[in-house]
């Protein structure tokens, strides 16, 4: 009989063990919230390219940035409870930017919704409507009328370099002389100088720059060639992140604060 009991309390002891094993390694397995990472941390990193105006513009002299889009990803930080850091990213490299955790939390700064992102990582609900137009010297207006005025040899058409802007141009305008030029602020300059006809741009940017150089014109800004919006980038498994993010957005919707936002930066409210 007390052998009996030795062997009971023997396997009862193997079977705690093995539970709080397994507790354990539950435990382990069980990832971490992106939320309470970013709070532990202190701070919400945010990749942007600080090259588009008036969304998202690093100064080049203070290093400070600012911009429309930079002002909502504010709102998300401190919705998070934490500072907002912003890290540098680029047109060319934001996919593999955002997709490596080690780098930032969600990328911002006129990144258009599509298909295509989306199959790879995850997009918040649009807070900016957006659509393909042109810049060009004031004195040509009357030269674009539509694409095929433009699709021709003798005219060239600058973009910055592995964005949308660059895949437009090289999908619709193939006989057009394309001309990629690394730095996308400096564009609507090479323009209104002449070492460019046409830049590809976006209605959310072509108004800034027309109000503030009288040599340029953005003369299909009512008539943009593609239609879409604008939204956070983040990789994916970051489901409490992007609920905040489309909750920060749904409220500015709702208590006119986004409104009031497009206002200030002389963007167009489509919602």
């Amino acid at each position: 009989m007390k052998y009996l009991h030795l062997c009971l309390f023997a396997a009862i002891l193997i079977l705690c063990a093995c539970n709080n094993a397994c507790t354990m390694s539950n435990k382990a397995t069980i990832p971490e919230s992106s939320l309470i990472a970013i709070q532990k941390r202190g701070e919400l990193l945010v990749g942007t390219t600080g090259d588009y105006r008036p969304l998202t513009y690093r100064d080049s002299i203070s290093g400070v940035y600012w911009g429309f889009d930079l002002e909502v990803a504010q709102k998300i930080a401190e919705r998070v409870n934490v500072p907002v850091t912003y890290v540098q990213t680029s047109w060319p490299r934001l996919t593999k930017d955002v997709l490596n955790s080690a780098l930032f939390d969600l990328a911002i700064g006129g990144i258009t919704i599509t298909r295509a992102r989306k199959e790879q990582m995850d997009m918040s609900d649009g807070y900016l409507v957006n659509g393909k137009t042109i810049l060009c010297r004031r004195k040509d207006t009357r030269k674009y009328g539509n694409l095929t005025d433009i699709n021709k040899p003798t005219v060239k058409v600058m973009v910055n370099p592995g964005g949308l802007n660059e895949k437009f141009a090289h999908e619709k305008l193939p006989h057009a002389n394309i001309i990629v030029y690394p730095r996308n602020e400096e564009i609507p300059e090479q323009v209104a100088i002449g070492n460019a006809d046409v830049m590809i741009t976006e209605i959310t940017e072509a108004p800034y720059y027309v109000k503030r150089d009288s040599r340029l014109a953005a003369p299909l800004l009512d008539q943009p060639f593609t239609h879409g919006e604008i939204g956070i980038l983040m990789r994916r498994g970051q489901k409490d992140l992007l609920q905040i993010a489309n909750t920060v957005i749904a409220d500015m919707k709702r208590d006119g604060s986004l409104r009031k936002l497009h206002e200030k930066y002389g963007l167009s409210y489509g919602y």
